[in-house]
């Protein structure tokens, strides 16, 4: 029996669970859980905010362990190997975008957190080939956020082939935000961070930023116009987005990771004048994440977390839900 923590209804607290996973599929690996972080995903899940959630609901897609037991198709992957699993468990692994690396576009991809329980648990299970090996030198209590936040701002840097000379700016210093500014000016470009929050200003700097530019001052966003290559988006709420556009160079991008759901209000005009884009992504393949770790590895990109234990679940979900965490909540079993 694997050992959990559930909710059976929107918006309802989160209880111990147990159910029993059956015969481990040829495919599958079983992972022991040391740590999982909270994701906004996750509460958005537990309320079926997105209209797919199926209760029992075990939430949990940071997940950091060790693989306990390995089905006979596995090669890639040993026993008591220290590895990590994301949004995605599973991939019909037969279509054009599995076929090509591309796994996180998979129309058929199974969810870790949709219809699949998920990492707040003793132990969870997965496809071989949607866990990910992490490398020696990275932090592990830390490590769970870069399988999530991590993955979703590093992505857009290898599909856009952004270059290191390149001007950036990223909306939102956050969960998100706060991991896009480390990849960033790791990555090598000129980074500024837009912030409604004075006090986050400092901080921003500290992360990687090496400007800010007050969100809320009109005129000081309109004053950077045609000044970036890629803007990356992570907040959920509705801005001026035509005056962001005003701020690209030009085939300059505008790329929302953050899920705003709200329609857009563009003025095509400012597209077709500068050539620009605007665009979305989700996470990234299992490939993409692996070189994301190994970056991280390399220039010490690390998300900024508090811990929760895993019986304080209900607490650090409602710090999550207050907007308080500072940036990333894990649960761990220490």
């Amino acid at each position: 029996m694997i050992k959990a923590y559930a909710v059976f209804e929107p918006n309802g607290e989160l209880k111990p669970f147990e159910y029993d996973p059956g015969e481990l599929l040829a495919q599958q690996v079983e992972i022991e859980v040391l740590y999982c972080g909270i994701c906004h995903s996750d509460i958005s899940m537990i309320d079926d905010a997105w209209g797919m959630t199926q209760y029992p609901l075990v939430p949990g897609h940071e997940v950091v362990g060790t693989i306990v037991q390995l089905g006979d198709d596995v090669r890639h992957l040993t026993l008591g190997q220290t590895v990590g699993l994301g949004w995605h468990s599973g991939f019909c692994n037969d279509c054009q975008h599995c076929d090509s690396n591309d796994h996180n576009l998979c129309a058929s991809a199974q969810g870790t957190v949709v219809g699949h329980y998920g990492g707040f648990a003793d132990k969870v299970r997965a496809d071989g080939n949607s866990v990910v090996p992490i490398p020696d030198g990275i932090d592990l209590a830390s490590a769970g956020p870069l399988f999530c936040a991590g993955i979703t701002v590093f992505n857009p840097l290898v599909q856009f082939n952004i270059k290191p000379t390149d001007k950036v700016g990223v909306i939102g210093i956050g969960g998100l935000g706060h991991l896009a500014l480390q990849f960033l000016n790791a990555w090598g470009c000129e980074v500024t961070a837009f912030t409604s929050h004075d006090a986050k200003q400092q901080e921003a700097l500290k992360l990687g930023a090496h400007h800010t530019l007050n969100s809320r001052d009109e005129a000081a966003v309109a004053a950077a116009a045609g000044q970036f290559d890629l803007i990356i988006s992570t907040v959920n709420v509705k801005l001026d987005w035509n005056l962001y556009l005003s701020t690209l160079n030009a085939r300059g991008r505008l790329h929302f990771v953050g899920a705003t759901l709200e329609p857009l209000d563009i003025n095509v005009f400012s597209l077709l004048m500068g050539q620009r884009s605007v665009s979305g992504s989700p996470i990234g393949s299992p490939a993409v994440i692996a070189d994301m770790l190994d970056f991280a590895q390399r220039h010490d990109v690390k998300p900024t977390v508090e811990m929760f234990r895993f019986d304080d679940i209900n607490a650090a979900v409602n710090r999550l839900r207050a907007g308080e965490a500072h940036y990333r909540l894990v649960l761990t079993r220490d």
